[in-house]
């Protein structure tokens, strides 16, 4: 059958290519519609925490899910899995695009988070499945720089589909994304598991558990989930500053985000290039410079109040983000490659659990709904990550892990 067919060892190029093609999915899935979200919430008569839990709800579902997908990946294998998720959520776009309902739009939502964390940990384990040695660890540590282009892409194109087609475009084109991807997956793809696991709930849960209570591995998530959710804190308010208190369009929006996409990938390809630097010091460094300037993001709002300024700010508190998150990212997947399927769905879970009831939590006790509480809500998350990395300070002090 085709969806047990292996894959064609003369496929392998295009069949990699694809893979990093689908791991910025889930970035796609959320900033497409960032420039939307004010019309949303206009046309669908909803407030905008409302709209905003539209993003919440998908990083929930799509960060639970991934604690739970890998082991069917180790079991099932995962090219099956990764074509019908394609399918359910290329279906769940194009009923979001056809609906007005908001509580259908969180149904939705919850399935593409679902499909998507499927989708994203089946080709994270291609990787670890596929290639070995200084190769993978090369390709582990490309992903959160292909990822970015999703910050990067996504909103700009977003916002003049909302300019000239209006919100539902954005569902529209992330079906017809899906369904070509599909296609190609099906002609080019196949299985690649090497030795699948008996699925023994058991079993299972002994391995959860030991990569749970292995410190070094789950600091780095937490530390993920923290970088991250900074980025995620601008994508939920920084359109509604932009377009409601600043009075400019969703066009510009959608640029201001595509800069700070581009953010999240120069500090990634900084963190490549620093790959054999000792990790605790050059993580530290990162770490004192995003909380210089966030500070002085905070001082500068008393003097200077515009998009520039906030941008600027902003685009280097993304730039140490990328660094962060790329740097542990690269160490969590690798952390342990015989279950590559669990350990890329407890890395991409946790994290976005986190990111999840974090970024919602903050951004209702601190509403961003300008500069200065977009400034608050980034020191408290940097303050956070430097109690977590004076924590992994500890930890390396007692071994030898990072």
């Amino acid at each position: 059958m085709i969806l047990n067919k292996s894959l064609n060892p003369q496929h392998q190029g295009v069949s990699t290519i694809l893979a990093f093609a689908l791991i910025p999915l889930s970035g796609f899935a959320t900033d497409i519609y960032i420039p939307s979200l004010p019309t949303m919430a206009a046309t669908l008569q909803v407030s905008n925490i409302q709209v905003q839990l539209t993003l919440s709800l998908f990083l929930i579902s799509y960060g639970i899910s991934q604690l739970f997908v890998g082991s069917l990946l180790d079991s099932f294998g995962r090219y099956k899995i990764n074509l019908i998720s394609l399918v359910i959520f290329a279906f769940a776009s194009i009923v979001i695009a056809n609906t007005a309902n908001i509580y259908l739009i969180y149904l939705m939502r919850i399935v593409h988070g679902i499909t998507v964390g499927a989708i994203v940990v089946s080709k994270r384990a291609y990787f670890v499945d596929v290639f070995s040695g200084d190769k993978l660890k090369n390709y582990l540590s490309m992903f959160s720089i292909i990822w970015a282009t999703a910050p990067i892409i996504a909103p700009f194109a977003g916002g003049y589909l909302q300019e000239y087609f209006g919100w539902q475009a954005n569902f529209y084109f992330l079906a017809a994304f899906a369904l070509i991807i599909l296609v190609l997956e099906l002609i080019f793809s196949g299985e690649t598991i090497k030795n699948r696991m008996e699925f023994n709930i058991k079993k299972i849960g002994i391995i959860y558990a030991d990569m749970i209570m292995t410190t070094s591995f789950t600091l780095g998530i937490v530390m993920l989930g923290l970088s991250y959710c900074m980025v995620m804190i601008y994508n939920m308010t920084g359109p509604f500053i932009i377009e409601h208190e600043l009075n400019m369009s969703p066009v510009v929006a959608g640029y201001s985000s595509l800069l700070l996409g581009a953010a999240m990938m120069v500090g990634g390809l900084i963190s490549k290039s620093t790959i054999n630097k000792p990790f605790t010091k050059k993580l530290s460094i990162n770490l004192g410079i995003q909380l210089l300037f966030g500070f002085a993001m905070i001082v500068s709002v008393n003097y200077v109040s515009n998009l520039y300024a906030m941008i600027f700010f902003a685009f280097i508190i993304h730039a140490a983000c990328g660094y962060t998150f790329n740097s542990f990212f690269t160490f969590c997947l690798s952390r342990f490659p015989k279950n590559a399927g669990i350990a890329g769905g407890l890395t991409g879970g946790i994290n976005y659990v986190i990111v999840s009831f974090l970024s919602y939590g903050i951004i209702y006790l601190i509403p961003a709904k300008d500069e200065r509480n977009l400034s608050h809500s980034y020191i408290v998350l940097i303050l956070f990550s430097v109690a977590v990395m004076f924590l992994i300070g500890r930890v390396t002090k007692n071994n030898k892990t990072f």
